[in-house]
Parts: structure tokens; sequence; C-alpha cells
């Protein structure tokens, strides 16, 4: 499918798709594909007062979320989005981020091989997590950074060619900056939430161009799928 012009692009009710129809809307467009998925108020704010994303979604956005991870074969999460937001452990592998190395204790008792430990060769508890997800899981790429050219590699590697990113925003910077997102998929809640909260991307100054693909709504919630420029 390819990116629409404005002059193509049209607002499509999201009750009006079956899930067969949702799904093939949100069909990945290559491999390996790396999406990124948020949601935000309209006037930018990636969280509510409490600190997290989930007192902003809403049930379309809910919707969309679960088709994106049914897709997916694997979860791109940074640990701290993992700890804030009391990540259980999901039915897909997930992958933790973490210059740390220090797995979230939500995930702690995993079965094998469902948690992957991506971190750096100086990581304080690089021990602990070979110990807890085992030598198969634990990836050390790069010295100081985690290198994310690598780590989209690695877990096509491993035949995970849909990659799922949920964040936090400052992952989403440094993925974007690598240049190894290469969709958005973003929804807009009709709120306003003022204050000084997060916005879904953080850590960085980068400038990269997207292309719209689609567009749906639902109850006054936007929810596009967005295509980084190359």
């Amino acid at each position: 499918m390819a990116a629409m012009s404005d002059s193509d692009l049209t607002l499509v009710g999201l009750r009006d798709l079956d899930d067969e129809a949702l799904a093939a809307a949100y069909a990945p467009l290559g491999e390996p594909w790396l999406r990124v998925n948020f949601v935000s108020t309209v006037d930018g704010a990636a969280q509510g007062d409490d600190g997290l994303s989930k007192s902003i979604n809403n049930d379309a956005d809910k919707r969309v979320f679960d088709l994106l991870r049914a897709q997916a074969d694997c979860l791109v999460v940074g640990a701290g989005t993992l700890r804030a937001e009391e990540y259980m452990v999901p039915p897909l592998p997930i992958v933790v981020v973490s210059r740390s190395g220090r797995v979230p204790e939500s995930l702690a008792g995993a079965p094998p091989g469902r948690v992957t430990m991506a971190t750096v060769a100086t990581a304080p508890h690089l021990a602990e997590s070979r110990a807890l997800v085992g030598p198969e899981q634990l990836l050390v790429l790069g010295e100081d950074q985690v290198d994310l050219v690598a780590l989209k590699a690695e877990l096509a590697a491993r035949g995970w060619m849909d990659q799922l990113c949920e964040g936090g925003p400052h992952l989403f910077g440094s993925l974007a900056a690598a240049g190894v997102v290469d969709e958005l998929c973003h929804t807009i809640v009709p709120r306003l939430i003022g204050g000084q909260h997060l916005r879904i991307l953080a850590g960085v100054d980068i400038d990269v161009a997207l292309e719209p693909v689609s567009l749906l709504e639902q109850d006054g919630t936007i929810l596009g799928r967005w295509l980084v420029s190359r």
C-alpha cells in the first residue's frame, strides 16, 4: 500500500471496518517493519495527570492497540516505560531496551524465552539479566548506548519481522534519530490536558518528514498511520 497524497486521504469511520478490514488497513508494508504506537491528547500530552498513557486512551485506541499487538512478532519497550506503566508479561515476546540491563520486576517471572534484554556491555545488571532471561535472550549491543540499528537487524534475524514499539517517548526519539522507524501509529483523543506532560517523542532534536497512509475516526478520536519518509 503506497502512502496517499493529501487529495486521496479520506477520514474513515473506525466502526465501518470489521476486524478483517481493520487488519488489512494496518498490514505491515515491508520486512522488517518497525512501527511505533502512541496515544496523545489534542494538545500533545502523551500521559494523563497520573503520568500514565492508560489514563488518556479509550475504546477506539484500545481496538487498534490490540490489533497491532496481534499482528506483531515482538514488542519493543523501554525499561522505564515498562516499570511506569506496570506491564505484565504479554502473550508475544517482549524486548526490554535498557542501558542498566535490569529486568523490570513485573517481567522477572516470565516463561523462558518470553523476555529478551537489549542492553550494553557496561550495564551494571548484566550478570543478573543473563541469569533471569538466559544467555540466548541477552543482546549486548554497544558499549554505552544500545545500537538500535543492530537491534532491529537482530530481531529480524530471529524471525521477528513485525516489530512493535510502545515507547516510551525517549526510546521513540532514539529510534527515530537512528533512522530505524518505518511507521508511526498515532491516536489523538479529543481531550485537552495542559500542564507539563511528556510528548510522544522526547530526548532528541530531530526533524523527520512523515507521509499519511490512513486516518480513522470514532467519537472524535482520530487514529492515523504515518510512514517515515526516507
